[in-house]
C-alpha cells in the first residue's frame, strides 16, 4: 500500500489518450529523470472514431498547460474560432426561429438581474432576443467576426471562446508534442489481456509484440471497447436512453464552395423532425452531422433530411454512421484503472460535453496524482462523486433543450416533452424558475459545468417565462437594467466597428501568428 506512483500506463490513444498523457507528463515532469513515466499504448489497427470536433473555453487552458502554441494548434489542426451555439428552428421550427447560446456572460451577470428586467420589457409584444438584450456575441456571430484581433495575444481575447478542430490532426498534434515535447513513451501495439494483481489491481497489460507492460496506475482510453473498466472490471453501463432518445449519428465533410467563404463562428445546430443537424466551420470545410433517433425515424429517412440540408453536393460525399449510445458508466474509477473518454461513456454531441469532460478528467487525474496506493482509494471515490455529479448536470442541460419546445412535427418532439422522460433534479430546478431567473446560489457544487447564465440563455431563448408578479420588488433597480442594456448596446457597437472576421484573422495567423502573452 506504501508503493509510490511511478508510472502511469495509458491503453488508447486518441485525443482522450493523448489529453490526459499530455496533462499528466506537463504536471510531473516526464521529461525529466526524476519525473513521472507515462507510458501510452495505442493500437496500430483501431481507427479512431474522430468525433468531437467541438470545444469548450477550458481547451485553452488545456493547451496553455501543455506548453503548446495557439497559433502552432491553430495551424495544424485545421481550426477555427467558436463563440457559442446558434439553435435553429428548436421552438417551433419556423424559418426565423432561433436563439443563442453564447460564450459570454450577460451584461452585469452577478451584480444584479438582468433577466426579469427583460421579460418585463414590452411584454406582450416581439422582443428583442434575450441574448442580444445582454450580450454582446450574438451580433458578433451573426456577422461572422473573429473573437479578437491579430494584436490580441495568443489565448487572450476581446470575447470569450472555445474552437472548432480536425479531430485527427488534433490528436496527431497532440501525440507529436507529448512525444518530443513532455517525454511520453508511445508504444504501438494491441492489448491482448491484463494481468491481475493479489488486491484486484491491475499489475499489467499484456500485448502482442512488447510482452507485458507494468504500471502503477492504468488510464483506460481504449473508446466504447472500454477493454480494462468496461471488459476487465465488469463495471456496468449506465444508459440514459430513457431521458435522451438520440441514438444514431450520420456524419460528413463538406468542402466550402470556395477558398475564402466566409467562416462561421459559432456551431450551427438546426431542428429537424426526429433530431438535430451540427454545422461546424473549419479552416478548409465544414462539418455537418444528423443525430436522430432510430425509434423516430428510418436511416433513408434521416439520410434524406441530411441530404436536403446539405444540398446536391450530398451524394458526393462520404457518409459515416456512428452509433451513440448515450450513458455512462457506474464507476469511473475502480481500483487502480480510470475510465477517461468514450471508455467512461458518452452523449450526443449537442453542447460538445466531450472533450471537455476528457479535459476534467485529466486534470483532475493530474492534478490529484495519488502519491502512493495508499491513498489512490480516496482519490477514486473524490473523482467517482465528482463525475456522477458532472455527468448527471449535463444530462439535465441537454434535456432543457428538448422539454422546452413547441415542436410537434414528429412524435420524438411529444416524446421528449413526457415528464416521466424529465429527471426529477431537472423538474426541480424548472419549478423554482417559474418566478425568478436562474441564479448562481441554484447550483451548491464547486464541479458545475454549466454556469447558471447557460441555463438563462437556453430558458429565455426558447420562450420560458419567469414570474415575478410575487416579487415585483426584484425589479426595482431599473436604473441600474437600463445601464446595463446600454452598456451592453454600446459594446455591440465597438466590436462591430474593431474585430475583424473570422476567416480574416485565421488567415493572418497562419501567415503572422499571434503574439506570445
Amino acid at each position: 500500500m506504501d508503493k509510490p506512483t511511478k508510472t502511469v500506463v495509458i491503453v488508447g490513444g486518441g485525443n482522450a489518450g493523448w489529453l490526459t498523457a499530455g496533462r499528466l507528463a506537463a504536471k510531473h515532469k516526464s521529461n525529466k529523470a526524476q519525473g513521472l513515466e507515462v507510458i501510452l499504448v495505442e493500437s496500430p489497427s483501431i481507427p479512431a472514431i474522430g468525433v468531437g470536433e467541438g470545444t469548450w473555453p477550458t481547451m485553452r487552458a488545456t493547451l496553455m498547460a501543455l506548453g503548446i502554441s495557439e497559433s502552432d494548434f491553430i495551424r495544424e489542426c485545421d481550426a477555427s474560432f467558436k463563440q457559442g451555439a446558434k439553435f435553429a428552428k428548436w421552438v417551433d421550427g419556423s424559418e426565423d426561429d432561433f436563439y443563442y447560446h453564447p460564450l459570454v456572460l450577460p451584461q452585469g451577470f452577478g451584480k444584479g438581474d438582468l433577466a426579469g428586467h427583460w421579460l418585463a420589457q414590452q411584454a406582450g409584444e416581439k422582443r428583442e432576443s434575450f441574448s442580444q438584450a445582454v450580450c454582446f456575441q450574438e451580433a458578433i456571430c451573426e456577422n461572422s467576426l473573429a473573437p479578437k484581433t491579430i494584436r490580441t495575444p495568443e489565448f487572450a481575447d476581446i470575447a470569450n471562446y472555445a474552437y472548432h478542430l480536425d479531430s485527427g490532426k488534433f490528436s496527431r498534434f497532440l501525440q507529436k508534442h507529448c512525444i518530443e515535447k513532455l517525454g511520453v513513451k508511445h508504444i504501438v501495439d494491441d492489448v491482448t489481456g491484463v494481468d491481475s494483481a493479489t488486491n484486484g489491481d491491475i499489475a499489467a497489460v499484456k500485448t502482442q509484440n512488447n510482452g507485458e507492460i507494468t504500471g502503477d496506475l492504468f488510464v483506460d482510453c481504449s473508446g466504447f471497447s472500454s477493454l480494462l473498466l468496461g471488459k476487465h472490471y465488469q463495471v456496468p453501463f449506465k444508459s440514459c436512453s430513457d431521458v435522451l432518445f438520440i441514438d444514431t449519428a450520420l456524419a460528413v465533410q463538406v468542402p466550402y464552395e470556395h477558398e475564402q467563404e466566409e467562416i462561421a463562428s459559432h456551431t450551427i445546430s438546426t431542428a429537424q423532425e426526429a433530431g438535430w443537424i451540427w454545422d461546424l466551420g473549419l479552416q478548409h470545410r465544414r462539418g455537418v452531422g444528423y443525430v436522430y433517433s432510430s425509434k423516430h425515424s428510418s436511416e433513408a429517412q434521416a439520410r434524406a433530411v441530411l441530404k436536403q440540408y446539405v444540398g446536391d453536393k450530398f451524394d458526393e460525399l462520404t457518409v459515416r454512421k456512428i452509433p451513440i449510445v448515450s450513458g455512462h458508466r457506474e464507476t469511473f474509477w475502480k481500483n487502480n484503472c480510470v475510465a477517461v473518454g468514450l471508455s467512461a461513456g458518452f452523449l450526443e454531441p449537442l453542447e460538445a460535453s466531450a472533450l471537455v469532460l476528457v479535459e476534467l478528467s485529466a486534470q483532475m487525474i493530474s492534478e490529484q496524482l495519488p502519491q502512493t496506493r495508499a491513498v489512490m482509494d480516496i482519490v477514486a471515490q473524490r473523482f467517482n462523486e465528482t463525475f456522477h455529479y458532472r455527468w448527471q448536470k449535463i444530462i439535465d442541460f441537454l434535456k432543457l433543450h428538448y422539454i422546452l419546445s413547441k415542436r410537434s412535427d414528429n412524435a420524438f418532439w411529444c416524446d421528449n416533452r413526457d415528464p416521466s422522460t424529465i429527471p426529477e433534479s431537472l423538474q426541480q430546478v424548472l419549478a423554482l424558475w417559474k418566478y425568478r431567473a436562474p441564479a448562481d446560489h441554484d447550483f451548491t457544487s464547486n464541479n458545475e459545468v454549466f454556469p447558471a447564465a447557460s441555463y438563462q440563455y437556453i430558458l429565455y431563448g426558447m420562450g420560458f417565462e419567469s414570474d415575478y408578479s410575487l416579487s415585483l420588488y426584484a425589479l426595482d433597480d431599473i436604473d441600474f437594467a437600463q445601464s446595463q442594456f446600454a452598456q451592453n448596446k454600446k459594446k455591440i457597437a465597438q466590436v462591430m466597428a474593431n474585430l475583424p472576421g473570422n476567416r480574416e484573422l485565421l488567415n493572418k495567423i497562419k501567415r503572422f501568428g499571434l503574439g506570445r502573452i
